[in-house]
């Protein structure tokens, strides 16, 4: 018995230490508010700082502190669900946390207020574009000025509530979201909405002539929620007409009249003391009995926006006759329900019509117990909405985000302009002969919900070319188990035969770059035979660069996309490989690889040259893996004395590039490759040299070399140069290829015109 406890107790060890989840108290659907909160709450009983007789109390920390660095991270949090601890090797992030007192007063600081959203970057920009109105506090942890200013955000957003969204970025989890933004201080408050328009247009003062302002927005179907002030009673404020002007934006208009001025309207009305009145479309100003008139006592602003938002018209309802019809002809954003007693919306839902306006976005409703057969043809087993892109039943996408306001608007924005589509067993795309993207699913997957709109964009960019698709496993999981859909999200190209899984971040760009790779590989997948054949056996003159990666590596796959990039970068250069040791485990040990990834540079051949370079950099992106491989491609420009600039370049008959440079010089180590790359882009045209600045001072201050590095032209127009050259202003390879093309061109251009001149002349 004890030895089946001590089992016992050993599995739960393991099973705590591996579950990150677990560790957190929150389960897989969490979300990142919900994983900060969790974490802020152990953080704040388990931190050392309070447990300083627990010996222990570190590595338990660690734990949590791990946890939560990889869950906040959507990348990690993907890699984490799919391959486990295995994926995060050499991620070691954990080591390191703060004290007590950060996450008791730095950590999360809007995370309890429900007014408040905080925002991370996909959020903000699906806020933003929204339509509606908001005010985001871009904000530092550590700034004092932002903890000041918290208690003023917090009680401003309870006075807003409802009238204008007010959010929050912690622009320590988001710097490159801030960097984007150009946020350089903080705090720093920015206002954010469509089009700009900062003032409430439909807050009226009645001046002039009442009744025919009233029926001629009627005549519009818009109604009026109207403040009557007489000498008796409490009048709204102008502070709160102003909030439900704001409120109640583009549904109804807000005004109010001083009944000593209009008393005749007031008499006829009954109004003999100050109130509040919402006047629906129909509704008559002689008669308060007629057309629904509804008077208010309160006035509290957000109490007589929820009265007002109840009488207000729900969406119409599709019947299941017209359906096809309607959705064939126009765009649709469809409340699906199941029976009239079902709330599948909430009252601030009303005011998609009016936001949605602009993008020709009609809303309705359709209850799936009038047809069942539609809703399961359309897989809508439970309350939810969809946009329909005007093409029938047959061009849709189900909503899998947020049921909030601003949530809700970009999808249907985004949708309704993308080429994403819902799939299901009748539409999925085995023996389809176009290529489709489909993307593996579950709802409940924060990360998948991320991704969602990066491939709306990305579809835009190949549309004709590509056909996108989401597939929800939590309902078709037959079909997702018959592709061994393993985690999620799961991105997977079909080409007819051809399955490609997608292992990048979750961005349009990098899914553009891996179609574009797809479409032209710039990486040769090689098997043991192919390394032998194409590598080990390569021509005298060529170089070879080698990935050893393993797919379940979570290095190797923030590798993957930047070795594409390099590979295409380095195109006609150098060639670029890659093997896959999982597939090919002892071809990998026989030629003793002890890590993933190890890239390997296989230089030209020669009798001394070792076999192979490996690369021991830290950083791992494509400029300075291209860097360091272009450091071994035979030297094409030419290094110069100052007796040989005089000879070849000022005196020569060739037109001229020269890298002017100091060895000690950073900026100059950088440009090295990016000059070796325009002298082989030139070769034949513009020849290339190097001058070294610190060894020759002399000829550089001739030159009027005031920095390090700086290039510069010398074109032959049949006299000798000026030393002063002409100055290219870039540091791109392809810049400068591009600028000394056009000034050959002009010579060119020139040169013909003096010979058609003489020609004249004789």
């Amino acid at each position: 018995t004890w030895l089946y406890l001590v089992l016992v107790c050993l599995i739960v060890l393991v099973c705590t230490d591996r579950d990150y989840y677990s560790l957190l108290g929150v389960s897989k659907e969490a979300s990142s508010r919900e994983i900060r909160q969790a974490f802020k709450k152990l953080a704040l009983k388990l931190h050392p700082d309070k447990n300083q007789n627990d010996p222990n109390a570190h590595e338990n920390f660690l734990k949590i502190n791990r946890a939560y660095e990889v869950l906040k991270d959507e990348d990690l949090r993907k890699k984490y669900d799919k391959y486990g601890e295995k994926g995060l090797e050499d991620q070691q992030q954990g080591g390191r946390y703060e004290s007590w007192n950060f996450y008791r007063y730095d950590f999360g600081i809007y995370d309890d207020d429900p007014e408040i959203i905080t925002l991370d970057r996909g959020e903000f920009d699906a806020a933003v574009s929204s339509g509606e109105l908001w005010f985001v506090n871009f904000y530092s942890p550590r700034c004092s000025h932002c903890h000041e200013l918290a208690p003023t955000w917090r009680e401003f957003a309870k006075e807003m509530d409802g009238v204008i969204r007010i959010g929050a970025v912690n622009c320590g989890d988001n710097r490159m979201l801030c960097r984007i933004k150009g946020i350089n201080s903080y705090p720093s408050l920015y206002v954010f909405k469509t089009g700009m328009v900062m003032f409430f247009s439909n807050l009226v003062s009645f001046l002039g002539n009442f009744v025919n302002a009233i029926e001629t927005s009627f005549a519009s179907g818009v109604g009026w929620l109207i403040t009557f002030c007489a000498e008796r009673g409490d009048c709204l404020s102008y502070q709160t007409r102003l909030k439900l002007a704001g409120m109640l934006e583009g549904l109804v208009n807000v005004g109010w009249m001083d009944c000593g001025t209009q008393g005749e309207l007031c008499d006829n009305l009954d109004i003999s003391s100050s109130t509040t009145a919402y006047f629906p479309p129909g509704a008559t100003l002689n008669n308060k009995e007629k057309g629904g008139v509804l008077f208010l006592n309160s006035l509290d602003a957000r109490e007589i926006y929820q009265e007002v938002m109840q009488h207000l018209p729900d969406f119409e309802i599709i019947s299941a006759a017209s359906l096809e019809d309607r959705l064939a002809h126009h765009r649709w954003l469809l409340f699906f329900q199941f029976g009239e007693g079902d709330k599948s919306s909430v009252q601030e839902f009303k005011k998609l019509n009016f936001l949605l306006k602009d993008e020709h976005i009609q809303v309705g409703k359709f209850d799936c117990l009038s047809s069942p057969t539609i809703c399961n043809k359309l897989y809508v087993y439970q309350p939810c909405l969809a946009v329909f892109k005007g093409k029938g039943t047959e061009d849709y996408e189900i909503h899998h985000g947020k049921k909030i306001l601003y949530d809700i608007i970009a999808f249907a924005k985004e949708s309704v302009n993308s080429h994403v589509i819902t799939l299901g067993p009748q539409n999925f795309p085995d023996r389809e002969k176009e290529p489709w993207l489909v993307d593996f699913f579950a709802p409940w997957c924060p990360p998948c919900r991320a991704l969602l709109p990066e491939l709306r964009k990305a579809s835009k960019h190949l549309y004709g070319q590509l056909k996108f698709g989401t597939l929800d496993c939590t309902v078709h999981e037959g079909l997702c188990n018959m592709h061994n859909i393993r985690a999620y999200p799961t991105t997977v190209v079909f080409n007819q035969s051809d399955v490609h899984e997608y292992e990048g971040h979750h961005s349009a760009e990098q899914i553009l770059e891996f179609i574009e790779d797809l479409r032209n590989p710039s990486v040769v997948s090689l098997t043991p035979e192919t390394f032998v054949e194409l590598v080990k056996r390569r021509k005298r003159e060529e170089i070879w660069m080698v990935d050893f990666y393993a797919p379940w590596c979570g290095p190797c796959q923030a590798l993957m996309p930047e070795w594409k990039k390099m590979a295409r970068m380095l195109n006609g250069l150098i060639s670029v490989g890659s093997v896959d040791c999982q597939k090919y485990y002892s071809f990998c040990q026989q030629e003793s690889i002890r890590g993933y990834p190890e890239i390997r540079l296989f230089p030209q051949k020669s009798n001394t040259a070792q076999q192979y370079y490996s690369y021991n950099g830290w950083h791992r992106d494509s400029y300075s893996l291209r860097g360091w491989a272009l450091g071994y491609l035979p030297q094409v420009s030419v290094d110069l004395t100052p007796q040989s600039f005089i000879e070849k370049v000022l005196n020569g008959k060739d037109h001229w590039v020269i890298d002017f440079y100091a060895p000690w010089c950073g900026p100059c180590q950088n440009f090295a490759p990016e000059f070796e790359i325009l002298a082989r882009t030139m070769k034949g045209k513009v020849k290339a040299g190097k001058v070294d600045c610190q060894a020759y001072a002399q000829t550089c201050q001739t030159a009027d070399i005031r920095a390090y590095p700086t290039v510069k032209f010398y074109p032959y127009q049949g006299t000798k140069k000026n030393v002063l050259g002409e100055h290219m202003d870039s540091r791109d390879a392809k810049g400068i290829a591009d600028l000394l093309n056009e000034k050959l061109e002009a010579i060119q251009n020139k040169g013909k015109r003096k010979k058609s001149r003489n020609k004249d002349e004789l």
